[in-house]
């Protein structure tokens, strides 16, 4: 099992997380944001070895406007024209 966060900080027990990292119930987590940001200089993530983090920047790119603007304009086309959209949150299976 493995963890990739790039939603909200707040979103995961950070407590929890680290120990189930310190105690191998988890393999592995790779992080874009923290509960606390900028993650404190104390914070036992920085010591993890099976932790790989990103300065909260997971969804930018050279072009992410640009790219963001052009997926919500092609949705957009495929709704008034009755095609299927791309990307449908699944409420069901929580994503």
């Amino acid at each position: 099992r493995r963890l990739h966060h790039v939603g909200r900080g707040k979103c995961v027990d950070e407590e929890a997380l680290i120990a189930a990292l310190q105690q191998g119930k988890i393999r592995g987590a790779a992080l874009d944001v923290f509960y606390t940001e900028p993650l404190p200089a104390d914070s036992p993530l920085w010591g993890l070895d099976n932790v790989l983090m990103s300065p909260h920047c997971a969804d930018r790119t050279k072009e992410f406007q640009f790219e963001s603007l052009e997926f919500f304009l092609r949705n957009m086309d495929s709704y008034l024209s009755g095609e299927p959209l791309q990307n449908i949150c699944d409420k069901n299976s929580g994503y």
